[in-house]
């Protein structure tokens, strides 16, 4: 009797849907896309342009590798690679509760050229309805300073 009570409080519970946002950020850059990716698309690069202690929990810079930032503040799996990108999710942090992944990417642009690409993603659903608009606006804001970064190292001699 006691599973048909739990069965039907779990079907009397509405079922959040999922909201996602998407944060895109862009910097167009007077470099290749390898010498770019070349100077900012290793996967603790994350120390150089945006000042986060970074180790390698485990792998070794690959799909599956983990990296600790800032002592074990948070980590990062990488879940998707490809020649000039990267996709992690957080599973430790501060938006791991929210679904939180990151897409660093690199384009060709043309000839001495590319383009920066960094795409945030997360369940606005599972972020309190108080801390939406600042988490946006927060995460938005952080990251363009980041990708700027990026650039400017990328177009360095």
């Amino acid at each position: 009797m006691r599973w048909i009570a739990a069965l039907m409080l779990g079907a009397a519970s509405p079922a959040m849907a999922s909201d996602y946002v998407v944060i895109q950020l862009h910097a167009d850059v007077k470099a290749s896309a390898d010498t770019t990716w070349a100077k900012i698309g290793d996967f603790c690069a994350i120390e150089k342009w945006a000042g986060l202690k970074c180790t390698l929990a485990s792998g070794t810079g690959g799909v599956g590798s983990v990296r600790s930032l800032n002592n074990g503040a948070a980590e990062e799996p990488m879940v998707a690679q490809a020649s000039h990108s990267y996709t992690y999710c957080q599973t430790v942090g501060g938006s791991k509760d929210y679904q939180y992944h990151g897409t660093l990417a690199v384009e060709p642009a043309g000839r001495n050229a590319s383009r920066i690409d960094y795409t945030l993603l997360y369940d606005q659903a599972l972020v309190p309805a108080e801390k939406r608009d600042t988490m946006h606006t927060g995460l938005a804001t952080r990251f363009q300073t980041f990708v700027d970064k990026m650039k400017a190292m990328a177009e360095a001699k």
